[in-house]
């Protein structure tokens, strides 16, 4: 069965609030001048009617300036967003390797927030017991996996984010910014790993302000602009468009 990911004119909007917290004074200036409209918002479209065919064997990365839509891109087929309007179509388990760890519970032990984690990713608590050993051997935590993870340092948090959410043999890899965490020897770990899961993943799609990772892993280049895409090629070509508008705004 191979892997592949539809979009048809997905947009995805969120409102921005000008004065979320609006004082009494506020509310009673409003209401005594007349201004019934006591919520001062306006809409901002982080995806624009975007249409996208990705299929097995595509290795694409995403570029673009911050706030052009790369991340909500991601979230959207990762199912973490639900567009305002539009199709969207996937065949194969996505995985996805983006803000690790925010699901943890700081008040439980590295071993509860493995359970916790894994279950956010979709697993059972029976698969994250079989990968416990895996996790533990992996993220080299040893006795500090009994300790709650708000005592951890930041290395040591992001040490077991990775090694819960790189588990899995994904058919669809999804990768935000997160190509190693830790100290120089587990950074060597955390490359490594994510490269075999490239190599074993039907399609990947990865966000990265690093052009060369891009080079060096995709295939083929989408180039976002608030919210639409405004290259789509291969790398060579929409690079050096993209380039270009970098070149224009310094």
């Amino acid at each position: 069965m191979n892997a592949f990911i539809q979009l048809e004119k997905i947009s995805v909007k969120f409102r921005i609030y000008h004065n979320p917290n609006p004082s009494l004074k506020d509310t009673f200036v409003n209401w005594f001048m007349g201004n019934k409209k006591l919520d001062d918002y306006r809409d901002f479209y982080a995806l624009d009617e975007v249409t996208l065919q990705i299929n097995s064997g595509d290795r694409v990365g995403i570029v673009g300036l911050n706030g052009a839509g790369k991340s909500t891109l991601l979230k959207t087929i990762s199912g973490i967003y639900r567009p305002h309007q539009g199709k969207i179509k996937i065949r194969g388990k996505v995985t996805p390797l983006m803000e690790l760890g925010a699901g943890f519970d700081p008040e439980q032990t590295g071993r509860k927030n493995i359970l916790l984690y894994g279950a956010l990713l979709g697993f059972s608590p029976s698969i994250m017991k079989d990968k416990e050993k895996e996790i533990e051997e992996f993220s080299e935590l040893g006795d500090f996996l009994d300790l709650p993870v708000k005592y951890y340092s930041s290395g040591m948090f992001g040490r077991l984010a990775f090694s819960i959410a790189t588990m899995t043999e994904p058919e669809i890899l999804m990768i935000d910014e997160v190509f190693s965490t830790g100290d120089g020897h587990f950074v060597e770990k955390s490359t490594n790993r994510i490269q075999k899961m490239v190599e074993e993943s039907s399609i990947l799609v990865v966000v990265s302000h690093n052009i060369s990772h891009i080079r060096k892993l995709c295939n083929r280049v989408i180039y976002l602009d608030k919210g639409n895409i405004l290259g789509d090629g291969s790398p060579e070509i929409v690079l050096e468009q993209y380039h270009q508008k970098i070149l224009s705004i310094n």
